[in-house]
């Protein structure tokens, strides 16, 4: 068995960043900029009102109150295109242009309005309330590098900049083979031996969120010509990753590793010091790269965050490091022996900030119900001590905290 570091320092080794291609931005959320966003537009394009009033000029309103004529309307979309001269003032909404002469915008909540006219009940300063042209970026200006995800607020900005259209990394193709004559799918009739295919439902949502395509090539029966045809047909459909479910320990019908080694698969690692997880295989077939996860629901998971998740992250030109906050322990956890621990846990936040972990007391391979309470995973290396409450400890976030 090979520590988990080595293990991902192999699956990684050699592997490049995948084509570019240009989406339009509508398809673009979740995908890798393979291209610096350049601005299209300056924004806002003309100085525009913040608020709800009259667009003035403050010498008029230096003294109040102060009486001046309204000689029109400024809304978003529909500028007042005269000029106001001292002694008037334009009504203006939130977000229209600010007509020319005007120099500052009088809040309603600062005026009565009589008639044809309005009185200033407050004086203003030059500039009050007014988004200057240009004050988020300029035409020219360079608003996200490549490498970034895009993500909503990403997604918003290129928008705002007059973007239609983006350059990204080419989405990883990903195939899911899951093998097991005792699987079914959800809902199809089974008998009392047979249990629900699962794996394929939480991985393939490892591998949308990373920014992937799922390729679900169905439930394999335990048959090496059917396992090695579901290989061949990931190769023809051009997939990047193969990611095999189950199969891949050393019983009589785990026969992954026996396919693998009949369709040449050029083995990085077979079997990890690692719990949950141990009999984990990862290799390459011809251009793609092939992991043969676990067939326990947790290892799975577990696996397909840890060494997955980087890969595609590798393949979109991303670092495939992963953060490791430290954390409080509240709770105990004993001696670990030479595999590196992933327990799972619940994170919180306590009053001052701090991370604080508590490890669930069942631990099982095969419990996706605690995998699903879980938000962390306690990392303990080989060899770890006992720890108590208040010892630190280092975290893998599985989701955010709320």
């Amino acid at each position: 068995m090979i520590p988990v570091a080595e293990a991902l320092e192999r699956l990684l080794a050699g592997v490049e960043r995948l084509d570019e291609e240009t989406v339009a931005l509508h398809a673009a959320g979740n995908r890798v900029l393979a291209a610096p966003i350049v601005a299209g537009r300056t924004h806002p394009p003309f100085d525009a009102s913040a608020m709800d009033g009259y667009a003035v000029r403050a010498d008029d309103v230096a003294n109040v109150p102060a009486r001046l004529t309204v000689i029109g309307e400024s809304a978003a979309g529909r500028r007042f295109s005269g000029f106001v001269e001292p002694g008037e003032a334009v009504r203006i909404f939130t977000g229209a242009p600010v007509p020319d002469g005007a120099d500052t915008i009088l809040i309603q909540e600062n005026a009565d309005r009589d008639g044809a006219a309005v009185i200033a009940t407050e004086t203003v300063s030059v500039g009050r309330h007014i988004r200057r042209a240009g004050l988020d970026f300029h035409a020219g200006d360079v608003l996200l590098e490549a490498g970034r995800r895009i993500d909503p607020q990403a997604l918003a900005l290129i928008a705002a900049a007059d973007v239609p259209a983006v350059r990204v990394v080419r989405r990883p193709r990903v195939a899911i083979i899951a093998t097991g004559d005792e699987l079914v799918l959800p809902g199809e009739p089974r008998t009392d031996d047979q249990i629900i295919a699962s794996n394929s439902f939480g991985v393939g949502q490892i591998i949308r969120d990373a920014g992937a395509e799922a390729i679900d090539l169905g439930i394999v029966a335990d048959d090496e010509a059917a396992i090695g045809a579901a290989l061949d047909r990931a190769v023809e459909v051009g997939c990047d990753v193969i990611v095999t479910l189950g199969g891949a320990s050393v019983g009589d019908h785990d026969l992954t590793a026996t396919v693998f080694e009949t369709k040449g698969v050029e083995l990085a690692f077979w079997k990890i010091a690692m719990r949950p997880g141990k009999p984990l295989m990862a290799g390459r077939l011809g251009a793609a790269s092939v992991l043969g996860l676990p067939g326990n629901p947790v290892s799975a998971m577990v696996c397909a965050d840890l060494f997955l998740r980087p890969l595609l992250a590798a393949l979109q030109g991303q670092p495939a490091s992963e953060h490791l906050p430290r954390a409080v322990l509240d709770g105990s956890l004993g001696e670990n022996d030479r595999r590196q621990d992933y327990v799972r846990a619940v994170a919180r936040l306590d009053g001052d900030g701090d991370l604080i972990v508590t490890p669930l007391t069942l631990q099982d391979s095969s419990m996706l119900r605690m995998l699903a309470q879980a938000n962390c995973l306690i990392v303990r290396p080989p060899f770890a001590p006992a720890l108590g409450r208040g010892d630190a400890c280092r975290v893998l976030m599985l989701r955010t905290i709320g």
